[in-house]
C-alpha cells in the first residue's frame, strides 16, 4: 500500500519560513510528479507546484512562485517544499500528491495523496 506522510508544519510568524516534507513509500518513486497542495475550511484544494519526473522541470501557482521552492530526493523517497517569505494567507493543510503524468493539469491525474500537515502563519 502507497503511503505519503507529510510532515514539518506548524506555526510561524509573517515573514517567516517553513520547510515541509513528504515520505513516500513506494517503488520507483522516480517516475512520478511530485506536487503540493494547499486547502482551507471551505474551499477546494489549490494547486501550488510540481516536480516533473520526466526533466525535473517545475512549475508554480502564481500565488507561491519566488516563495515556495519544491524539489525532491529519488535516493530517500521524499519530496520538500521549501517556504520562505509565509504570509497570513499561506495558512492551512498543505498536502503532497504523485502523479504518473509528466506534466499533469488536473487533480484527477493524481493517484496518491498524503494526510495533510497544518501550517499556520500568525503573529
Amino acid at each position: 500500500q502507497v503511503q505519503l506522510v507529510e510532515s514539518g508544519g506548524g506555526l510561524v510568524q509573517p515573514g517567516g519560513s517553513l520547510r515541509l516534507s513528504c515520505a513516500a513509500s513506494l517503488r520507483d518513486f522516480r517516475l512520478y510528479t511530485i506536487a503540493w497542495f494547499r486547502q482551507v475550511p471551505g474551499k477546494g484544494r489549490e494547486f501550488l507546484g510540481y516536480i516533473s519526473y520526466r526533466d525535473g522541470r517545475k512549475t508554480y501557482a502564481d500565488s507561491v512562485r519566488d516563495r515556495f521552492t519544491i524539489s525532491r530526493n529519488n535516493v530517500e523517497n521524499e519530496a520538500y517544499l521549501q517556504m520562505n517569505s509565509l504570509k497570513r494567507e499561506d495558512t492551512g493543510s498543505y498536502y503532497c500528491a504523485l502523479s504518473g503524468r509528466s506534466r499533469p493539469s488536473v487533480t484527477s491525474e493524481y493517484s496518491y495523496w498524503g494526510q495533510g500537515t497544518q501550517v499556520t502563519v500568525s503573529s
